[in-house]
């Protein structure tokens, strides 16, 4: 596996390359979730290494990316990866990616018709999670009790409390917590009905992050999609334990593109 480091609006993307297939064949593009690198995708790459080249981003402020613009929402990050894809040669592509790097595809096909062939979503993002009451009062009192206990606090103190207060993500997001909080109000449902290119959607059944009724939801808006619903895995380990059949269903997705 090579590296290398691409420029791109303004921005530097890493780029891990597997495999060397001959150039009729495809290329599959790797987009990872929020808070990982390309080391969660890297085994379902190899899995697929005499079928395809892999190019694997690690996106500007993760892995081996430098931070981007605190500003930033997907759009931007769907903008630099196909101002990136657009210097490379013409190819079938493959678009393969967990989570927050869904979101960042959702883009990429609806802002930039035809840059990839097809999308495989594993555990997709990008609309608003439906809460049950118990839910949507838990998270209220979590808002509200961060709301008193910083009105008259100082910024360390008040560090302190989004610490206590904030998800997982957003403790360790670091200075990436302005583009995961504007990230995470996105709702991309009218950038979803503008994909056009075929796309499979793979969650697991047991995924509290990105439950499979977003998949459910996002099935229903997406022109030309599928749903696989693999039974036992979470947001987490569908990438380990379920890699075999995410690999199976991936390789059967390349095996229908153009060469």
């Amino acid at each position: 596996m090579t590296i290398e480091y691409v420029s791109a609006c303004g921005s530097t993307l890493a780029i891990h390359r597997l495999g060397n297939c001959n150039r009729n064949s495809p290329e599959i593009v790797w987009g990872h979730g929020w808070g990982q690198s390309s080391d969660q995708l890297l085994p379902l790459a190899e899995s697929l290494a005499p079928f395809a080249t892999s190019l694997l981003i690690e996106f500007p402020g993760i892995g081996q990316s430098p931070a981007p613009p605190l500003s930033w929402g997907t759009a931007d990050y769907a903008d630099t990866t196909a101002a990136w894809l657009r210097s490379l040669p013409p190819h079938p592509r493959l678009w393969v990616a967990h989570s927050f790097g869904c979101r960042v595809g959702l883009q990429l096909a609806a802002r930039h018709p035809g840059i990839v062939s097809a999308m495989v979503l594993i555990a997709a993002a990008g609309l608003r999670r439906r809460r049950g009451l118990i839910q949507k009062a838990r998270l209220r009192m979590r808002i509200t009790g961060f709301k008193l206990a910083s009105r008259w606090a100082s910024e360390a103190r008040r560090e302190r409390l989004r610490d206590r207060f904030g998800s997982a993500d957003y403790r360790s997001a670091g200075q990436l917590r302005p583009i995961l909080t504007r990230v995470v109000n996105e709702d991309l449902s009218q950038e979803a009905k503008a994909v056009t290119c075929p796309v499979l959607m793979i969650y697991g059944s047991d995924d509290q992050d990105t439950p499979p009724e977003i998949g459910e939801r996002l099935k229903s808006i997406i022109p030309s999609a599928r749903l696989l619903i693999l039974d036992g895995f979470d947001h987490h380990t569908i990438l380990s334990q379920g890699r075999h059949q995410v690999v199976h269903q991936i390789h059967s997705v390349l095996k229908g593109m153009p060469e």
